[in-house]
């Protein structure tokens, strides 16, 4: 955060004339700037009831934790560890994206009102400030999660290559399959699949496509192939021409996304010989195969809802020849998402919203676009998840992910579950906060009396009284349904002008939230309304939009005491 003291001047002088609130005259940057760049790399620990579902340029809610200690109107109350202090104020975010003002301020004791233009804001802030039992939603977790094992563990079984003993893979890795004047090469990100403790490294065979293991620092160790040669050739990213007929490599768009990858590993764990990483054998291959028989009867109808829609992001899936979104997961995957709608509709109201948010963030971590970053030094099995770079990126070594996986594996059902949920209902009941000392963590406090859940109301009456309310508007705020002098304090982080395209890539998850909660909100929605809609930026909408979301903050705001703060956030501070 920077601080430019000619702007303080300039609002200092602006405010001679009516009532002081505590911002106006101070804030303490050193440490908001501490605590803020420890948080910064954690913040979905940090701060875990925020995170159900992914969202875009999340702030550290330590920054606005401490914006709105500075609006309390007892000094008491402005320590950054103190509980409370907004008990029975109104707090508006009109542009609410994750929802880090109102959790931040409902912990604090205020009524708030999110608003944004997009249904997901709406869903997941519903999701995660309303109170549920962990209790409740664990149990029936387990019901939904083992009726999903019953109908589809099958899918993703193998064999310890050690033993022949049958269990669930973890993930199968493929490389993308490119053509040439022999046939197609298959490219991976390195033939290193894993770097591990002892210093030893897995490596898959370039030619006969055998995983084995040897000493990191045996210069003279020879792999001896003892199967037939694969029919194609495995390179390394970067490798532009094939070695056999040197003619240039192709991408093939011309197949579904899918089917332009082959598998090169299957990764599982046997009870008697631990991880293991096996050259697909012929059953493997036959169960990917059979697997692909099932999906022309999965049914997702009407099939154009998963059509891409060409935006600024999304162009990138169509130029890379991908036009359904349906096109970018396995047919296991699809399997899996397909019986999750379908379990989900038994669930009651506050369960499914959460169970069925998780299974949408759930694809972030099971589609094939998916990465894999466990070739890299002290990064083992790690996926790298679909929007690691806020953007679509199309791995040489793709993931597919076994989401039904009985234990807590990365990007897993059951990991998800226990850090988006199980993790974040029991951080709601007793929110902790770090304090630091030198820039480093010196002890973990529980700020007593504070919760970060309240209860949903449906009118902004309803907020006049009491405390930790919450009203959700999912609409523009260009025009509010709010009275005018309602509000005591607005506190939001508009969009980035064009940097990041929210709307287009939440289409991702989208396409499948409508699935799931067709007739919990408008999935239609018109963006003209939205200051982040790029393809009118460069005709000034930004400016013009969010012109009219501020005159309209300005006519709901209370006048003497009520402040607007909005932070902007960039690496480059001109």
């Amino acid at each position: 955060m920077t601080y430019h003291n000619n702007s303080i001047s300039a609002t200092k002088a602006q405010l001679q004339s009516i009532d002081g609130t505590a911002i106006d005259e101070e804030f303490p940057i050193e440490f908001a700037n501490e605590i803020a760049k420890i948080e910064s790399y954690n913040k979905h620990l940090y701060r875990p009831n925020t995170y159900l579902h992914k969202w875009w340029a999340r702030r550290c809610g330590s920054t606005f934790r401490l914006i709105l200690k500075h609006l309390a109107d007892d000094s008491d109350n402005r320590n950054y560890y103190a509980p409370g202090g907004l008990e029975g104020k109104i707090i508006l975010d009109p542009m609410m994206g994750g929802g880090t003002t109102l959790h931040e301020s409902i912990r604090l004791g205020a009524n708030v009102i999110g608003v944004d233009i997009d249904p997901i804001p709406i869903l997941q802030a519903r999701a995660t400030l309303s109170k549920i039992s962990v209790d409740v939603l664990e149990a029936d977790f387990n019901k939904f999660f083992e009726s999903l094992r019953r109908k589809l563990v099958d899918y993703f079984v193998t064999s310890c290559p050690h033993c022949d003993a049958v269990t669930e893979f973890m993930y199968v890795l493929y490389g993308q399959k490119q053509i040439c004047g022999c046939g197609f090469s298959v490219v991976i990100d390195s033939k290193v699949l894993r770097y591990e403790s002892d210093g030893s490294r897995v490596e898959i065979c370039d030619t006969c496509g055998e995983i084995y293991s040897h000493p990191e620092q045996n210069s003279s160790f020879r792999h001896s192939c003892k199967s037939d040669p694969l029919p194609f050739a495995i390179l390394e990213k970067g490798s532009k021409i094939c070695p056999q007929c040197n003619e240039f490599l192709v991408e093939l768009k011309g197949l579904p996304f899918y089917e332009r990858y082959s598998p090169i590993a299957v990764v599982g764990q046997c009870i008697a010989h631990g991880l293991f990483f096996k050259k697909p054998k012929p059953k493997d291959l036959s169960l990917i195969k059979f697997s692909n028989s099932q999906r022309p009867s999965i049914n997702f109808q009407p099939i154009d809802d998963f059509d891409v829609i060409p935006g600024p992001k999304s162009i990138d899936l169509v130029r890379h020849g991908i036009h359904s979104y349906l096109d970018l997961f396995s047919t296991r995957q699809l399997l899996y998402l397909e019986s999750s709608v379908e379990f989900l509709n038994s669930l009651n109201d506050l369960t499914k919203l959460n169970l069925g948010l998780l299974v949408s963030t759930s694809t972030e971590f099971n589609s094939m676009l998916c990465g894999y970053k466990g070739g890299a030094r002290g990064r083992p099995g790690a996926i790298r998840h679909v929007f690691s770079h806020h953007a679509y990126s199309f791995p040489y070594t793709a993931l597919e992910n076994n989401p039904l996986y009985p234990k807590k594996i990365s990007g897993s059902l059951q990991s998800l579950f226990h850090s988006r949920i199980r993790r974040a209902k029991n951080w709601a009941n007793q929110p902790k906060e770090r304090s630091i000392h030198s820039g480093r963590v010196e002890d973990i406090i529980e700020i007593d009396g504070e919760l970060d859940f309240g209860a949903e109301v449906s009118t902004s009456d309803q907020l006049t009284n009491g405390s930790r309310k919450f009203l959700l508007f999912q609409e523009s705020s260009i025009k509010l349904n709010l009275d005018s002098n309602s509000v005591d304090h607005i506190v939001t982080d508009p969009p980035y002008f064009d940097n990041i395209q929210y709307s287009d890539l939440s289409a991702f998850f989208r396409v499948w939230l409508k699935r799931i909660f067709h007739d919990d909100a408008r999935w239609d929605f018109n963006l003209d309304g939205s200051a982040a809609e790029p393809k009118n930026n460069g005709r000034g909408q930004f400016e013009k939009t969010l012109r009219r979301i501020f005159l309209e903050c300005h006519r709901v705001l209370k006048k003497k005491k009520g402040r607007l703060v909005f932070t902007f956030h960039h690496w480059n501070p001109r």
